[in-house]
């Protein structure tokens, strides 16, 4: 059976799927009416699922009638707190709230090639995990799901993500650092507060904190090996309550990113050492809280290899490309601890049809046609890992 010709069946359901989830975005952990829909199309297809992670996670399960390997493909479901200014017809129904990453493709990619799949499960060997994955937004969907036992028995995974700055027809999935680590820390300094007019009998806590937002920049420039990308952001500091006097309290939040778990797990106590320590300086203290978002990506070859193989099948020859990776977090890394995996980032962008915008942006859209070439990559990488087919790399 010709997985084109069977998936050509599916390209008018692909885009109903699609603007569906787009129409209707939720929230991440609140996904309750998309799990609703995407578990009422399984039953249509006869499809076992259950429950697995986060209330509104589902895993579902397509056996195959010869014997092979275990595969899992994930889709994500949570939209973000973007109020959308596409002018579509099929635009969020819900205000200030968004499918502005393509979660909404990810999650109809998912259910057309559970179609593929579905019909095409005479050939396919050993067994195929489909998991719609809550919160991916907020780091708290795919742990859950590991935990709840999604990749017990599995012996591979792969995850599509669409991406507005890579062309359509274009697919990008190399070998090694794909998405970067993230934790998030947050620092409260201490200090005495007292008049502005008498600041040798208080102790500024601005003054430190600011000290802190500088120092914590030699954590890259003096800590980390040049050849180790990183970054330290801060993105909020919050002090003070009146102009006129000195603030004995002040508070810092932001984030570090880097593609190296060697980085990545030094990067903690490099932030508490310079936030404890530039306090200390100016006479303040510090506590800093470090909470672990996502592990770094870091793509299997062997997977890549494959995924760039099937790239060439379903797209043409020309269709993998090199991207340099982005330190944007995906917490897909939990379900690759376990597993050997690999993230495709899917081309979108087509300035003539108005899909010219990044993720994350209120006027993100994709290029449509893309989609079924998605859910098409999403069944011939189940179909070949679970074969057990070898591609050189």
């Amino acid at each position: 059976m010709d997985m084109k010709e069977v998936a050509a069946k599916y390209a008018d359901y692909q885009v109903e799927m699609r603007r569906w989830f787009h129409h209707n975005p939720e929230l991440s952990e609140k996904e309750f009416e998309t799990a609703a829909k995407i578990r009422e199309e399984l039953d249509k297809m006869g499809i076992p699922w259950e429950h697995c992670g986060l209330e509104t996670s589902t895993l579902a399960t397509i056996k195959g009638a010869k014997p092979g390997k275990t595969v899992l493909i994930r889709g994500d479901m949570d939209a973000l707190t973007v109020t959308e200014q596409t002018g579509l017809p099929f635009a969020s129904k819900n205000p200030g709230v968004m499918h502005a990453c393509g979660h909404d493709c990810h999650m109809s990619m998912m259910l057309t090639a559970a179609q593929i799949l579905n019909d095409m499960k005479d050939e396919l060997c050993g067994t195929v995990k489909l998991a719609w994955q809550s919160s991916e937004e907020v780091a708290t969907g795919a742990k859950a799901m590991v935990a709840d036992g999604a990749m017990d028995g599995v012996d591979g995974c792969f995850a599509i993500h669409v991406w507005g700055d890579v062309p359509a027809g274009k697919v990008t999935c190399d070998a090694g650092p794909r998405m970067g680590a993230a934790r998030k820390f947050e620092i409260d300094v201490k200090g005495y507060s007292g008049h502005g007019a008498q600041p040798h009998a208080a102790v500024d806590a601005i003054v430190a904190g600011a000290a802190i937002v500088n120092s914590l920049q030699t954590i890259v420039s003096r800590k980390i090996n040049p050849a180790e990308p990183a970054v330290v952001t801060v993105g909020t500091f919050n002090a003070g309550e009146r102009w006129n006097v000195i603030s004995g309290n002040a508070r810092l939040e932001g984030t570090t990113r880097c593609f190296s778990y060697d980085v990545f797990d030094k990067l903690p106590e490099y932030v508490e050492q310079v936030a404890v320590d530039t306090a200390k300086a100016y006479g303040c203290t510090a506590e800093v809280k470090d909470t672990l978002l996502v592990p770094p990506v870091v793509n299997n070859p062997e997977m890549a290899a494959l995924a760039r193989s099937v790239a060439r099948e379903v797209i043409d020859e020309e269709a993998p490309i090199e991207v340099p990776p982005t330190t944007g977090g995906e917490d897909f890394a939990y379900f690759m601890e376990k597993a050997p995996g690999c993230v495709l980032l899917l081309g979108v962008g087509d300035e003539a049809s108005g899909a010219c915008y990044p993720n994350h942006n209120s006027k993100f859209t994709v290029h449509e046609p893309e989609l079924i070439k998605g859910a098409q990559i999403y069944a011939k990488l189940a179909m070949d890992f679970t074969s057990g087919k070898k591609v050189e790399f």
